[in-house]
């Protein structure tokens, strides 16, 4: 069973992964090996250490597998296409959101403008 997310960290170890996703901590470490671009980094004592994107990997990758019931081939299939589009979105966002300060900043600057002159 999935528990929600409370706080955003920089780092998950494995057990707190597992906990949050509702997947035991050895089916993590299968599909590390199953899917490359699933790869937390690993603290001096080899502990692994999930970044939030990683977490959000886990997370898809547990939908695709239990909820949607794709195999483990399909899965990295559609990973791909659905990561993808995430990251188009993401990157839109971000874009929008610089143009809007943008337009705000210039907004402002001929508010002042107008207001002085």
């Amino acid at each position: 069973m999935e528990k929600e997310l409370t706080a955003t960290k920089l780092y998950y170890r494995i057990g707190e992964v597992s906990e949050i996703s509702g997947v035991k901590p050895h089916v993590l470490r299968y599909w590390e090996s199953e899917f490359g671009f699933l790869s937390p980094q690993k603290n001096e004592g080899n502990q692994r250490l999930y970044s939030a994107k990683d977490l959000e990997k886990v997370l898809l990758i547990k939908k695709l597998l239990y909820d949607e019931k794709y195999t483990i081939a399909g899965a990295k299939k559609k990973f791909r296409e659905t990561w993808k589009s995430l990251s188009k979105d993401t990157e839109l966002k971000k874009e929008f959101s610089e143009t809007l300060a943008e337009l705000e900043g210039e907004v402002k600057s001929l508010s002042a403008i107008l207001i002085g002159g």
